[in-house]
């Protein structure tokens, strides 16, 4: 049988509802579950196992009652630390923030207690989200369970390890170059990046989006009906609208015709290694064969834009850094320090050339994907890497060379998902990155849920090491 812990959302609703199981039950399970990984993974802050369980022990009361309130009553959820959740601190995965308590749950936060889902911890990021890493000079180093000597990638790094280790069935992060999909991808989750705005989100910013991250399709489509709802607070957000997200399995006779543009040269950055390569191909050859047509497509990315898009945001966190005092200023991670003190010689007519690439980004990624109804392509050009490193580089001076597959979709203000498509020879996940159109959130769910019936299963999810012996669920299809 499956371990509680590992239980998808949907499964664990349908057993409260013909009380085969109970929300407390659940709750203890992943907490005990928790407590054995956690030394090993440090994803959590505000890990709070009695808070959790008075939530749980009132969402017992309602199913008993036959009266549940809320899609998610009583499962078991996840928050990314940068989503402020009332009366908590929100760090920012940096110790250079003074911590005082959020005044209100932002919108993320907000869908997920109106659902009544129980909220067990909140996970970590790196400094202010600016690196694709589990190092934080605020939280622990969070580790990728796959590999402990590994890194979970970030900026959502705890939401992936949580994910990954089974921290219950459903976390959210947010995704502003590819915070959500790097995790999924190095940590063998999946992960949907939604349109600028469907998931309304405070404070909004260019390109930043909050999104679910779960094992299976069918939970993060599930998420996308509590997290897609209106909120006032997003300047940016979509206007509502009814989306059917219940129907995310079409199958995989809708591929048959579909043109899906195969993307294995970003234009930029790091060359794609040959084993994620490999990887992405079969996948591709998957949908080929269910009838869909392959296109190749040419690099879209340009240095220049990947390049301007650095400069901007290092000139950005510069200002930032210096209204610090100096103090606070030098507990930010050195890396980050360096890359951000970098554009201290920065022109005004450098930051708005380098400002300019933001658009110039959106546009070529627009005319590119105009030519096909979904782009495939590797998430990232490598495997997870040392979980010591703040980036696949170590250079504050090369930090964005990774995220060339990802961030576009940002700028584009496109959905993109991160799908695991297999393994490295020594066992570290894959991901395969599906975006579709501005706007069709639902038809990439549904490409990720046919993919996920043509894969089929993968390997068993991984254990804590101290029960790595033990019988673990599959990875269900």
């Amino acid at each position: 049988m499956t371990a509680l812990h590992d239980l998808p959302a949907y499964e664990l609703l349908a057993a409260y509802r013909q009380r085969q199981l109970s929300p407390v039950e659940v709750t203890q399970a992943v907490l005990d579950h928790i407590a054995r990984w956690e030394p090993h993974l440090q994803a959590t802050y505000l890990l709070r196992p009695e808070a959790a369980l008075a939530q749980a022990r009132a969402s017992e009361a309602r199913w008993l009652r036959g009266t549940p309130q809320g899609l998610l009553d009583g499962v078991p959820v996840t928050v990314k630390e940068n989503i402020a959740t009332q009366g908590d601190p929100t760090p920012l995965g940096t110790a250079a923030t003074v911590l005082e308590p959020a005044a209100q749950d932002a919108p993320p936060a907000a869908r997920l207690r109106e659902a009544n889902a129980v909220f067990i911890a909140k996970t970590t990021m790196p400094d202010y989200g600016m690196l694709s890493s589990g190092l934080s000079t605020f939280h622990p180093l969070t580790r990728n369970p796959w590999d402990l000597r590994k890194n979970p990638g970030g900026s959502s790094a705890g939401g992936g390890a949580a994910a990954a280790a089974g921290y219950g069935p459903l976390h959210v992060g947010t995704d502003i170059g590819g915070s959500l999909r790097l995790p999924a991808g190095w940590c063998g989750v999946f992960s949907l990046k939604p349109s600028l705005g469907r998931i309304p989100i405070d404070p909004p910013y260019t390109g930043r989006a909050a999104g679910p991250m779960t094992r299976t399709v069918r939970d993060a489509a599930l998420m996308m009906q509590a997290l897609a709802r209106p909120d006032a607070r997003d300047s940016m957000a979509l206007p509502p609208q009814s989306i059917a997200w219940d129907q995310f399995d079409a199958g995989t006779d809708r591929l048959r015709g579909l043109r899906l543009g195969l993307l294995l040269d970003a234009g930029c950055g790091l060359a794609v290694e040959p084993a994620v390569r490999a990887a992405i191909e079969a996948a591709a050859h998957l949908f080929e064969q269910a009838g869909a047509t392959l296109v190749p497509m040419a690099p879209f990315l340009a240095p220049a834009m990947l390049d301007g898009m650095d400069r901007f945001w290092r000139m950005r966190s510069h200002t930032d850094l210096q209204a610090l005092p100096p103090e606070r200023r030098a507990r930010v991670l050195p890396y980050i320090r360096a890359w951000a003190d970098s554009a201290a010689g920065m022109t005004g007519a450098q930051v708005f050339e380098a400002s300019q690439q933001f658009h110039a980004t959106r546009v070529a990624t627009v005319r590119a994907c105009s030519a096909v109804d979904y782009v495939l392509s590797p998430v990232a050009p490598m495997p997870a890497f040392a979980a010591e490193l703040p980036s696949p580089t170590n250079d504050p001076l090369r930090p964005l060379e990774h995220i060339a597959f990802t961030v576009p979709y940002n700028m584009s203000e496109q959905p993109a998902a991160s799908v695991p498509c297999g393994f490295t020879a020594d066992g570290l996940p894959i991901g395969l990155q599906i975006a579709g159109q501005r706007f069709d959130d639902l038809g990439v769910l549904r490409l990720s849920r046919a993919f996920e019936q043509l894969r089929g299963p993968l390997r068993d999810w991984p254990a804590p090491p101290q029960v790595q012996t033990q019988a673990r669920g599959h990875q269900k299809a």
